[in-house]
């Protein structure tokens, strides 16, 4: 996780380009579930730039607008927004509910790398 100074692109996913996007995405992907309306959603939207930078090229960084995809949230169980969940190999391998830091992130990121190796 190295901080490259490149800034990256967070794209929006839905059910039509899930599993495209996400669960078959050669490279581990990060989406955050969260909703327009949501202040904390709002709040992390920020940090969530800082990590699809620092992770550039590693890690896909995505969103997804819960209240537009139901069936998304119902399937990956989203009680409370954001919930930011890390795919790999399709696979959820790690769940960040609420807020969080940039450190924070990137530490369960590393963790489930890891694990992973």
């Amino acid at each position: 996780m190295n901080d490259n100074g490149n800034s990256a692109e967070i794209g929006m996913v839905g059910l039509a380009d899930f599993e495209s996007e996400v669960l078959k995405s050669p490279v581990p992907v990060l989406a955050a579930f969260g909703a327009a309306w949501s202040r904390p959603c709002h709040l992390v939207e920020s940090v969530l730039n800082e990590v699809a930078t620092a992770c550039s090229g590693r890690v896909k960084v995505v969103k997804v607008d819960a209240d537009d995809n139901p069936d998304l949230s119902l399937c990956y169980e989203i009680e409370s927004i954001p919930t930011l969940l890390c795919f790999v190999g399709g696979q959820v391998r790690a769940r960040v509910v609420g807020t969080a830091s940039k450190e924070a992130i990137l530490a369960k990121l590393q963790s489930v790398f890891d694990g992973a190796g």
